[in-house]
Parts: C-alpha cells; sequence; structure tokens
C-alpha cells in the first residue's frame, strides 16, 4: 500500500522555498553620452549595473556599421545599453550617476567629440522611464541654472556596435586612458559639475 506520510524535513524545505525572497528581474535603460567607450566605462561603475552594450541608435539606416555611423549622415547616436538590478538601483538613480557623467549643456557633442552622434540623449523603455527621465532633467536644469540639451526621444531599436567596440577600455587600456585623457571629459566634467561629478559612480581602478 502506497504511504501518504511526508517526511517533515521536506515540508522543511518546501516552506523554506516559498519563504525566500524572489530575485528581482533585470531591467534595461539606454543612454547616450558622447563616445560610448566611456559611457560604456562610466556605467560599469554604477553599484547595480549588470553589463553594459555600446551599439547605435536613433537613426534611419538598418544594421548601421561604425563606419557608417561616423560619417554622421544616418542619424545615429552612439549610446550604451545598460541592464540592472532594480534591487540594487532605481531608474531615477542611474538617471543620476548618467547626468553627472556629461555635459548635459553641450548640444553639439561631448568634449573632444563634435557632431550629431555624440550628442546626450536619454531612450525612455516605456511610460515610467519617460517621466522618471523629464522630472530628472527639470531636476538638472534647476541644479545647473542651465538650459539642458540632453534630449529625451523615443526608443528605436538598438543596433549592438561591432566586438571590438564591447570594452573597449579594459581590453585596451593603454589607448583607452590616453584618449580620455586627450579628449579632457574628466576635466570638463568636474567643470560643470564642480564636486558633484560623476556622482553615484565608484572609484575607478588604475
Amino acid at each position: 500500500m502506497r504511504s501518504n506520510f511526508v517526511r517533515p524535513g521536506v515540508v522543511a524545505l518546501a516552506l523554506l522555498a516559498s519563504l525566500a525572497p524572489v530575485a528581482a528581474q533585470a531591467e534595461e535603460a539606454i543612454f547616450a553620452g558622447g563616445c560610448f567607450w566611456s559611457m560604456e566605462t562610466d556605467l560599469d561603475r554604477v553599484e547595480g549595473v549588470t553589463s553594459t552594450t555600446s551599439g547605435y541608435i536613433g537613426g534611419t539606416l538598418p544594421n548601421p556599421t561604425y563606419q557608417d555611423v561616423i560619417t554622421e549622415r544616418t542619424g545615429h547616436y552612439e549610446a550604451v545599453k545598460v541592464t540592472y538590478d532594480p534591487a540594487k538601483i532605481s531608474y531615477e538613480k542611474l538617471l543620476s550617476a548618467y547626468f553627472h557623467s556629461i555635459d548635459p549643456t553641450d548640444a553639439g557633442g561631448q568634449f573632444c567629440d563634435r557632431g550629431p552622434s555624440y550628442r546626450t540623449a536619454i531612450f525612455p523603455l516605456n511610460d515610467a522611464q519617460r517621466k522618471a527621465a523629464e522630472a530628472s532633467e527639470r531636476q538638472v536644469a534647476a541644479d545647473l541654472k542651465q538650459d539642458i540639451a540632453t534630449k529625451i526621444l523615443p526608443t528605436a531599436t538598438f543596433y549592438p556596435a561591432e566586438e571590438y567596440h564591447q570594452d573597449f577600455a579594459r581590453k585596451n587600456p593603454g589607448h583607452y586612458n590616453a584618449y580620455r585623457m586627450g579628449c579632457g571629459r574628466d576635466r570638463a566634467v568636474r567643470a560643470v559639475w564642480g564636486d558633484k561629478a560623476q556622482m553615484g559612480l565608484k572609484p575607478a581602478h588604475g
């Protein structure tokens, strides 16, 4: 005869499983902030960000290449798609880290990189992100007491950039560090934000 007895250990394990916290589902965000090498590097330093992908967004040409985009005729922005853990960082705090890593008053590019593909923009992926971006932009304008050039644009297809652009700083530290220093990004961000520059980013290594 088949027994209906259930061992206490099985019951305990089932109870523990039911009480275990459910992991927050990863969420995504897309930001354009000038050269995607630097934007990717900065956003990787935000607590709660689990991955970043450099790519192109907002243009008219499907499946653009880097050589297409740098002609400045396709309308694409260099951008970074961020995957993050909402249990560790909110979209609002991610927006703050983004804004404090760029010059949001520059309408012509970022730092030494000039042209439409290097302009700053936020691409909200839903209505909640759009509202948060609008509120964050208003706060930034009030903090800086200047007009903000960063656009909030409708989401569009995000095309990952070529593999050699991904994690460029990690794979090519000498090249990247020379570029970043020569471009003056950190110096310019400090000039805009003062002691709030790169607020929300963990200290850089090296």
